[in-house]
């Protein structure tokens, strides 16, 4: 029996549930589609770089990968009968579009005499797995990890032995694919920074666990500190595998010295990823409306000029501008900064969320739809289990709380990089004759801040009073249909 295992968000051979149960039944023919016609939303410019190497560390691997471009419908039809196989496995997608297109797939195989078989190689629990004791999804992340914690995590499984049959099926060039940047090439920076691929992915765990578990509770929110996995990008295209990353963390907690705590804290994040699938499956159209419709109401504000400062890191505002520079140059940004650029975006300067995780859709390397969008919400404060709306970051106090020493505004605000710390993270707060003798001129050489704190600190209140009158009102409404 032969076996198209089509690859998708699993890009590695060790915990992949198809591809082992493909191997188990004979020959197989891997492949890959890029999917750009078929409606589900297309990779952003950073993660097309990602997917180029992962899929050049895939084929080495596997020995040999199928590359196609098209409707997956068509191509996997196109391959069943160029390579006679009878059986197609996956992995399952769980975004709206991918679930639509998948059944329709299944119906149309499983019409034409083709076995049809999909496995969870993604998640530590199916979306729909997790109820509350009415029966419904859960709303809020807290009670949602404490009922995962309950129930047993499958361990992985280890890589098959591979014997691939390509069966002579064509396959794209990857260069034709045009995945990497040319002129200019902005991601040159990428490179250094990251080793995508299953062999990558296993090594940066190995790395995090050595020099960052330990003090992970307390320090993951120091973007200036090495105490964070990085391991996101490798976890959305699959390289590893939540089930791999939970067995791996339990046997460090039992075979070293590495805090309980810390290692809690650690999966609860992988929790955070579980519950932003959950959500997304359950409600679909978290990236693209407000969870909460009272927040429709909202005065968002549209000034472009305002968007692109915030986009190119020049904001007046250090730690802002330093976490949009690193997002840009390495395709990552710490994710204490991303809450507190989000806040920023949002409540500063009262732009619609939905523009902000769009360019983190674009320029981050590990952009996931459900974690991408459940997390916007939730600093927008329309979304489930959100922050509070009155929550604004102060971006001058964030800075100082978190990066103390001013390491992390240095390295990617090098025009500032002189002023003392007392200055640092409000540089327009210093006195005229330390910026001379620090070589800084605002408005020339660092901006003058786009916005000021406490102006836009009201006007986002006053905002959020438009969203909590069209609640009263929603609310109004339902008693009187009662």
């Amino acid at each position: 029996m032969t076996t198209l295992v089509w690859f998708r968000q699993d890009l590695r051979l060790a915990d992949n549930p198809a591809l082992a149960a493909a191997v188990a039944r004979g020959a197989i023919v891997p492949v890959y589609i890029l999917d750009d016609t078929s409606g589900v939303r297309a990779i952003g410019a950073a993660g097309r770089w990602w997917l180029h190497h992962s899929l050049t560390a895939l084929s080495k691997s596997l020995g040999g990968l199928v590359l196609r471009r098209g409707d997956p419908s068509t191509v996997l039809a196109a391959l069943v009968s160029e390579t006679g196989a009878t059986r197609v496995v996956w992995n399952r997608c769980y975004e709206p579009e991918a679930i639509a297109r998948d059944t329709a797939i299944k119906t149309a195989l499983t019409a034409s005499g083709i076995e049809v078989e999909s496995f969870n190689g993604s998640l530590l629990f199916e979306p729909w797995e997790l109820k509350t004791l009415t029966g419904g999804p859960y709303k809020v992340y807290s009670p949602f990890w404490r009922a995962c914690l309950k129930l047993p995590v499958s361990a992985p499984v280890s890589a098959p032995k591979l014997k691939p049959t390509l069966h002579g099926a064509k396959s794209d060039p990857l260069a034709s694919w045009t995945l990497l940047p040319k002129q200019p090439n902005w991601a040159a920076a990428f490179a250094p920074e990251w080793t995508p691929g299953e062999t990558g992915a296993r090594a940066r765990l190995e790395t995090f666990f050595v020099g960052g578990l330990a003090g992970y509770g307390e320090l993951r929110n120091r973007p200036d500190l090495p105490n964070i996995s990085r391991l996101s990008p490798h976890l959305h295209w699959g390289e590893i595998s939540p089930r791999q990353i939970w067995a791996a963390t339990h046997m460090r907690i039992e075979t070293s010295t590495s805090p309980r705590g810390d290692a809690d804290k650690f999966l609860s994040e992988i929790g955070w990823r579980e519950f932003a699938h959950h959500l997304l499956f359950h409600f679909p159209t978290l990236p693209t409306r407000n969870w909460k419709p009272a927040f429709d109401a909202y005065p968002w504000s549209d000034d472009k000029a305002q968007l692109v400062a915030w986009q190119k890191g020049q904001t007046g505002y250090p730690i802002v501008d330093a976490g949009m520079r690193e997002l840009w140059a390495t395709g990552y940004m710490h994710n204490r900064v991303r809450m507190i650029v989000a806040s920023f975006l949002i409540k500063h300067l009262r732009i619609d969320w939905r523009q902000g995780e769009a360019w983190f859709w674009d320029t981050l390397l590990d952009a996931d739809l459900a974690n991408n969008a459940a997390s916007w919400q939730w600093v927008a404060g329309c979304g489930a289990d959100a922050a509070p709306y009155f929550r604004i970051f102060n971006p001058m106090e964030q800075g100082r709380k978190f990066d103390p020493n001013g390491d992390y505004v240095r390295r990617w605000c090098p025009e500032i990089a002189r002023l003392p710390n007392t200055v640092l993270h409000a540089p327009f707060e210093a006195p005229a004759e330390i910026l001379r003798a620090c070589g800084v001129s605002l408005g020339k050489t660092y901006p003058r801040p786009i916005v000021d704190h406490a102006t836009a600190r009201q006007a986002a209140l006053a905002g959020y009073g438009a969203v909590k009158a069209a609640g009263a009102e929603a609310a109004d409404t339902v008693g009187q249909k009662r």
